[in-house]
C-alpha cells in the first residue's frame, strides 16, 4: 500500500503545475502586435531562478538569483540579479548585484522573448570595496551569452503560441512598459479573445 502516498503526491504536483500554467496571464493582442506586461515577465523570471553556471569542471559555480526587471522608456530593458560564487563545492558567498541592460528578440523556437546583446552596466558589491575579478566577470559574461541565446525571459502561453506557429516575426521591442512582438498578420482573426 505504499503506492497511495506516491499517487497523492503525484496528484498534488499535477494540480500545482496546472495552477501555475493557468496563472500565466494571457498576452494582450492588438492588431499585429502581441505584448506582455512587466509584472507578468517578473513573475515568470522569479519562477525560473536561481540559475547556476559551473566552470572549470565544477571547481567554480556562479549562481544568479532574485531577478529584478524594469522596463524604462526606450528600447532596452534593465535586469538586475544577485550573484554568488562557490569554489570547490563550498557554500556560495554573495558577491553583490549585477545590473544589465538588453535589447529584445522573439524566438519562434522557444516561443518566448529573449535578451538581445545584454550589456553589464553596473555591479553593486555585497561588501564595501569588493569588485568582480576578471575570471568572475568572464564567467558571468559567458553565462549571459548562453542564457540570452537559449532561455527566454518570458515564454508565451503554449496554447496561444501554437496558434502563432506559421506567422513571421517583424520586430520585438520594449514599448510603453511592455515586451512587444509584431507579426506579419493581424492576430485578432487567429487568436481567440480570452
Amino acid at each position: 500500500m505504499r503506492l497511495r502516498p506516491l499517487f497523492t503526491r503525484l496528484a498534488t504536483a499535477t494540480v500545482l503545475v496546472a495552477a501555475a500554467i493557468g496563472a500565466q496571464a494571457a498576452p494582450s493582442i492588438e492588431g499585429r502586435q502581441l505584448s506582455v506586461g512587466a509584472g507578468d515577465v517578473q513573475q515568470y523570471l522569479e519562477g525560473s531562478f536561481p540559475r547556476t553556471q559551473d566552470a572549470l569542471g565544477g571547481l567554480i559555480a556562479l549562481t544568479m538569483s532574485h531577478p529584478q526587471l524594469t522596463l524604462p522608456a526606450g528600447e532596452r530593458l534593465n535586469l538586475g540579479m544577485d550573484i554568488a560564487l562557490a569554489t570547490a563545492g563550498g557554500a556560495p558567498a554573495k558577491l553583490g548585484t549585477v545590473k544589465l541592460s538588453s535589447g529584445l528578440r522573439y524566438d519562434q523556437q522557444t516561443q518566448g522573448f529573449h535578451l538581445q546583446q545584454p550589456t553589464m552596466e553596473d555591479f553593486v558589491p555585497a561588501q564595501q570595496g569588493a569588485r568582480l575579478d576578471s575570471r568572475t566577470k568572464s564567467l558571468l559574461n559567458a553565462w549571459l551569452g548562453d542564457y540570452a541565446q537559449r532561455e527566454p525571459i518570458y515564454r508565451i502561453d503554449p496554447a496561444v503560441a501554437s496558434l502563432l506557429g506559421t506567422l513571421q516575426v517583424q520586430s520585438a521591442q520594449v514599448k510603453n512598459g511592455r515586451l512587444q512582438v509584431t507579426f506579419n498578420q493581424d492576430l485578432g482573426a487567429i487568436v481567440p479573445a480570452r
